[in-house]
């Protein structure tokens, strides 16, 4: 009875163990991506539908963009539904959010799409100044209301923000801007999840909007495995979703792997 006792905790322990083995051989599944200012995670689409069909778990936050704290708030809110390790990714002004809201403990990596990435203490407005764009030379191209809300004259936008989409798809998405609280553009940042945690980068050669050398300097710092993808605009995760979804999915790839490793 004794011997067949301790066959019994070696088996137990042995199916622990491979059960363990097993989970940690499961791939990272949950991706969540966080769209950019002036627009809403609708953008996302052609993307979503190429991550879905290989088999991940894809959520979109919708920012309200009344306030830097609304919108990193707004993306701890989805974090906190995943059920396990997720790759957070951000676009444009998204890049702050996630480099804000990816302490958070779900999160495994961080995916930046011609985004801004910046250190604690810092704002994206005062280093897109030091770095200015095109569209920070186009006079008038920013517009705000008397309330402090900003949206980007729906004249210009197609060709700042979307010069490679079909010409319908940039004017519909000029016309349903989501306006910005202009005061996101210049909070501080309290966290920088880029310093902990593996991150990788997509420079939009032809970005507008972002100026492409601040993009690179960004991932540099942040020692992120960088990528440019020539031509494109701001626009780059609408325009050439194929290149992004590849890149995003090498990235939740690659996690999986350094993580497996390491345990």
């Amino acid at each position: 009875m004794r011997n067949l006792t301790k066959a019994s905790l070696a088996f137990a322990a042995a199916f622990s163990l491979l059960s363990a083995t097993t989970a940690r051989a499961e791939p990272l599944k949950n991706i969540v991506l966080v769209h950019g200012a002036w627009v809403d995670a609708s953008g996302w689409k052609p993307v979503y539908e190429i991550l879905t069909k290989e088999g991940f778990h894809v959520t979109m936050v919708q920012e309200p963009e009344t306030s830097f704290a609304d919108d990193v708030t707004a993306a701890k809110r989805v974090l906190d539904l995943q059920d396990g390790p997720t790759l957070l990714v951000g676009h444009s002004y998204g890049g702050s959010i996630i480099t804000e809201a990816g302490v958070h403990p779900k999160v495994a990596g961080l995916v930046y799409v011609a985004a801004h990435a910046p250190d604690v203490g810092e704002d994206e407005g005062a280093l897109g100044k030091k770095t200015p764009s095109v569209l920070a030379k186009t006079e008038g191209a920013i517009k705000i209301t008397p309330d402090k809300f900003t949206y980007l004259n729906p004249v210009e936008f197609p060709k700042l923000f979307a010069p490679d989409l079909p010409r319908e798809r940039a004017e519909f998405v000029a016309r349903s801007q989501v306006l910005a609280a202009a005061q996101v553009f210049s909070t501080p940042l309290t966290a920088a999840a880029w310093k902990t945690k593996p991150s990788w980068g997509i420079v939009a050669g032809s970005d507008q909007i972002i100026n492409p050398d601040l993009e690179r300097w960004y991932y540099e710092r942040a020692k992120s495995h960088t990528t440019v993808i020539p031509g494109a605009s701001h626009s780059v995760y609408e325009s050439h979703p194929k290149e992004v979804a590849a890149i995003i999915t090498k990235a939740a790839q690659t996690v999986q792997q350094t993580t497996a490793t390491a345990r």
